[in-house]
């Protein structure tokens, strides 16, 4: 990932050396299983870990000799041993290893994301609460449909980032699995015990069938897991990207205090966060075709999944991580304006009552079929008129044969569209129940 969008805790767990160092620790906790076991001298796991360092410098340039990074790992990571040596690594291959600490740095990150994403949801719980009440546009198609809650519109987002919670929970779960099973899983060289043990060490459970490699639909789920997250995201920053178009600036990305959004017009503030995050969705749900694409290998294993992996794995969670972290600022600082909202209801001239008009003739006696053309007839008249459909229903004869001026005048209220929005509220806080 470059720089610009790699932020610590996460991409930390991605750098060579930390990558090399679980490598280290897997070796460790393998060597401590046979220890405990008695197949080793006692003794054995703290005279290794006494010697073992890792030193980058040298692992790449031993790398540079043998064309094969976990042979020059050891070689470099034992040089300074004496006999305990020939137990370090013993009865492995490459992706026993490989693949093990892998799953350390996918837990990890998981972790990590989840963090984020939990404060991005708690982010878009409070300011959903805040604006409970506020009355704005809802619009389907981009057309003016209905009077809605603003606060109502944010708990959308905070509901749909807790299901990415819980996803991402269970995927990171299904990616806490090692395999020391050798090379071609079938634990001839390695007892199933030993494994149990050392991947009990390193918090992990065993893989239940593994080849050479931890089958990697497993991968491919916490891929899509991401991918979804990054969607919702995504879905969240459209909504505000139109809201704060010129002519609706309903809300606005913060804006500090030095920012500039144009280098040619002084005058603008762009949506630059929530451009950026719909753009890294598009990045992250690439990647699940290639951890898709992974899944089928030849044989017991081959190698087309690794440069892949190299690539997808630091990308996707720390373009994740960045999306998380970012929008949750986005939320907390995010510019609410409840006067233009009210202001925006004027841009279609009442007929956003439309429907509360026709099902009040239809309580009325009036066939529904006949209260909607009526009100369709009138609507179509405003729309090509730019009359105003509360003073044309006040006005109607036919109408006024079902109702009173008072209670046409009370159809036109925003509020009434808000009645249920708390009881909604409460079932999003009591777990949808």
């Amino acid at each position: 990932m470059i720089e610009r969008y790699a932020l610590s805790p996460l991409k930390d767990l991605w750098e060579l050396r930390a990558q090399y160092e679980r490598w280290l620790e897997v070796e460790l906790a393998v060597v401590a299983a046979y220890e405990k076991t008695g197949l080793v001298p006692q003794g054995t796991h703290d005279k290794i870990a006494s010697s073992a360092r890792v030193d980058l410098d040298s692992i790449l340039k031993i790398e540079s000799e043998v064309d094969h990074d976990v042979i020059a790992f050891i070689k470099s990571v034992t040089q300074n041993m004496g006999d305990e040596a020939r137990y370090f690594h013993l009865g492995l291959t490459s992706s026993d290893v490989v693949d093990t600490a892998l799953s350390l740095a996918i837990t990890e990150s998981g972790k990590l994301i989840i963090h984020a994403l939990e404060k991005l949801s708690e982010a878009l719980k409070e300011r959903a609460v805040a604006y409970k009440d506020v009355v704005c546009m809802g619009r389907t198609h981009g057309v003016h449909a209905e009077p809605t809650s603003f606060g109502l519109k944010l708990l959308s987002f905070y509901v749909e980032i807790k299901r990415a919670i819980d996803r991402l929970k269970k995927a990171t779960e299904n990616c806490a699995v090692g395999k020391l099973s050798g090379a071609v899983g079938n634990y001839a060289n390695i007892s199933l015990e030993i494994e149990k043990i050392a991947l009990a060490e390193l918090g992990l459970k065993p893989t239940v069938v593994s080849t050479q490699v931890i089958p990697r639909d497993v991968h491919a789920e916490f891929f899509t897991v991401l991918a979804i997250a990054a969607s919702s995201i995504e879905r969240m920053a459209t909504e505000f990207r139109h809201l704060q178009k010129t002519e609706v600036l309903e809300v606005q990305e913060p804006f500090r205090e030095g920012q500039r959004g144009s280098s040619a017009m002084p005058h603008k503030k762009n949506p630059i966060i929530c451009e950026r995050l719909t753009g890294m969705a598009r990045i992250v749900r690439s990647y699940v075709l290639a951890s898709l694409e992974n899944i089928s290998l030849w044989h017991e294993r081959d190698i087309s999944h690794s440069s892949v992996e190299r690539i997808i794995f630091p990308d996707a969670t720390m373009l994740l991580y960045y999306m998380a972290e970012r929008s949750a600022y986005l939320v907390s600082n995010l510019v609410v304006y409840p006067d233009r909202m009210r202001e925006n209801f004027k841009a279609s001239r009442n007929l956003v009552f439309s429907q509360r008009v026709m099902l009040s003739l239809v309580d009325r006696g009036m066939s529904r079929e006949d209260a909607y053309q009526l009100v369709q007839r009138l609507s179509m008249n405003c729309w090509n008129s730019g009359l105003d459909f509360k003073e044309v229903v006040l006005s109607n004869e036919e109408i006024a044969q079902y109702l009173d001026s008072e209670e046409a005048i009370r159809l036109f209220e925003p509020e009434y569209y808000l009645r249920n929005v708390g009881q909604i509220f409460e079932r999003a806080f009591d777990g949808g129940n």
